[in-house]
């Protein structure tokens, strides 16, 4: 029998149940907040669940949209500015010891009579010898307010006294143009590191000095170059390509299409053109190399890059933190987007390379295989380009399995070779510049003389780095490349003698110089009918 208000009772259940499911979502957090300050066994921050709650809200959107604290966001925002107030060095922690390994030329510490291989002993007035003080403690005890002085207790090479040096902090410029030169009496090199707010003018400057030194071919090297500000992108495609040419597009979430183009204020619109790009060229050098190609503009160097074709854009919170939300998807100017999927999460997402190492795409050319639908021409020459994860390059070169080799990383991180190269120029470094007086000089004759390859190779072998045997030859001389690098960067001032160095024994750096040697080779890869097909 049924009894009488079961059916009321059902009814009112499914009703309690219907409004349950409608909770406002923004209510429910509170809700959720609330319980758990009321019912959680200890005291919680309040703040701090907030900030977990939205960092995990924004890491389930995409890989690339973040959260950053009031610290975090202000410490980027002084990164990307270009500048901060310091002195102008780069120093290296070698046991309980502090030495300066860099000085800027023209900074307030070379001013002030620092000079490579001198010892930072105290920092105001506060010995920064011991365990507690790492290299991230003596950075921010030399940073500082602009305009305000720090005063450094400095031993110099063969003396045991400590003089005091007062040095005022000024903003250092923290460079976009990581190096310029010329590599021949023809051929210019400019590398760029990041795309910040001073990368416009610090490439135009570049580009004016090599042309004044009679560049009339360029390699632009924006391998492992991760991006920033798309404005700074912009700026970059407008030296190599006339007004009014599209450098991309970008489609928001309301829809609809907005241009980007070139202002017709370069200096390099003629001249032949090579962009080195790798697996970690991303985002805002992606939509330059983009524009690029897809203006046939540029033969492209290297292996596939990184595949990200988001746009984040700023969203600050009144308490000063910022949520960094992708605003929008960007297309090269053929139409291509070139965002790899990221559909099975951020962990997958970025577990990319491991898997182009293990299907031998970055060790072997022809590995990579688009469908007809990702397949776009190019505007001038109607070649064939691939949209749908990153750029293929004109001319593939594989890795160099050395370079991003375990062991190699070990030995780099470890400071073994910024040490070992530290402790070489110290003994010898009146010695090196007698027979040495430059870097030219440097450069074609000096060799890593066996003894002290081998007293390295036997120092990390004691940390259990897992430098191959000597039968490898290759992986030997790449600690030997590092470690040359690493000479000249300790005995050389004015510029990046590391870059240019590496840049020898760079694979890719070499392909473009034979490039840029053969004209008849670069017109062809311009009007080759896929790109990456094979030339001979």
């Amino acid at each position: 029998m049924k009894r009488k208000g079961a059916g009321l009772l059902v009814s009112m259940v499914a009703l309690s149940l219907s409004l349950q499911a409608q909770m406002n979502p923004k209510y429910k957090f509170e809700e959720a907040l609330k319980l758990i300050q009321e019912n959680y066994v200890d005291q919680v921050n309040e703040e701090h669940l907030v900030d977990a709650a939205i960092k995990a809200m924004i890491a389930d959107l995409d890989p690339h949209s973040r959260y950053t604290s009031r610290e975090e966001a202000e410490a980027m925002r002084e990164a990307m500015s270009g500048s901060f107030a310091g002195i102008g060095i780069q120093f290296l922690k070698n046991n309980d010891s502090t030495f300066v390994t860099i000085v800027n030329p023209d900074g307030p510490a070379m001013r002030a009579g620092i000079r490579v291989g001198d010892q930072i002993v105290r920092i105001d007035g506060e010995s920064i010898s011991g365990e507690s003080w790492g290299n991230k403690e003596v950075m921010l005890k030399l940073r500082g307010e602009k305009d305000v002085p720090v005063l450094l207790g400095i031993k110099s090479p063969g003396t045991n006294a400590v003089k005091d040096i007062s040095i005022v902090r000024e903003n250092i410029l923290e460079k976009s143009v990581r190096e310029s030169y010329m590599v021949d009496h023809e051929i210019g090199y400019i590398a760029l590191s990041i795309f910040n707010r001073t990368t416009r003018a610090e490439i135009d400057n570049a580009i004016k000095k090599l042309k004044e030194l009679g560049m009339k071919k360029l390699i632009l090297d924006l391998q492992s170059n991760g991006g920033g500000y798309v404005e700074s992108a912009i700026g970059v495609a407008d030296e190599f390509l006339p007004k009014e040419r599209v450098v991309f597009y970008s489609v928001p979430n309301e829809g609809g299409k907005d241009y980007y183009f070139t202002g017709g204020f370069g200096q390099f619109y003629e001249g032949e053109l090579v962009v080195l790009i790798d697996e970690s060229t991303a985002s805002s050098s992606e939509i330059v190399t983009g524009a690029l190609q897809d203006w046939d503009r540029a033969v492209i160097v290297g292996r596939r890059s990184f595949g990200k074709g988001l746009m984040q854009k700023p969203v600050p919170l009144s308490d000063g933190s910022e949520m960094q939300l992708t605003g929008a998807r960007y297309y090269t100017p053929s139409g291509r987007s070139i965002q790899k999927p990221y559909s099975k999460g951020r962990e997958d997402y970025f577990e990319d390379f491991n898997r182009r190492m293990e299907s031998k795409e970055l060790l072997e050319e022809g590995h990579v295989q688009f469908p007809d639908s990702l397949k776009y021409n190019t505007l001038s020459t109607k070649r064939v380009v691939y949209g749908g994860g990153g750029i293929m390059p004109d001319r593939f070169v594989p890795i160099d399995t050395n370079e991003y080799s375990a062991w190699m990383s070990e030995l780099m991180n470890h400071g073994i070779v910024s040490k070992g190269g530290f402790e070489f120029v110290q003994q010898n470094r009146a010695a090196l510049l007698k027979a040495y007086a430059d870097f030219d000089t440097f450069n074609s004759r000096f060799k890593v003389p066996v003894e002290v390859h081998k007293q390295l190779v036997a120092y990390a072998r004691n940390l259990s780095v897992q430098v191959p045997t000597e039968e490898h030859t290759s992986a030997h001389t790449a600690i030997d490349v590092e470690l040359k690098a690493q000479i000249a960067s300790l005995l050389y001032t004015g510029a990046d003698y590391r870059a240019r160095i590496r840049n020898e024994a760079n694979a890719s750096f070499a392909e473009a110089l034979s490039v840029l040697r053969d004209e008849k080779r670069y017109k062809k890869l311009l009007h080759s009918t896929t790109v990456g097909e094979k030339t001979k």
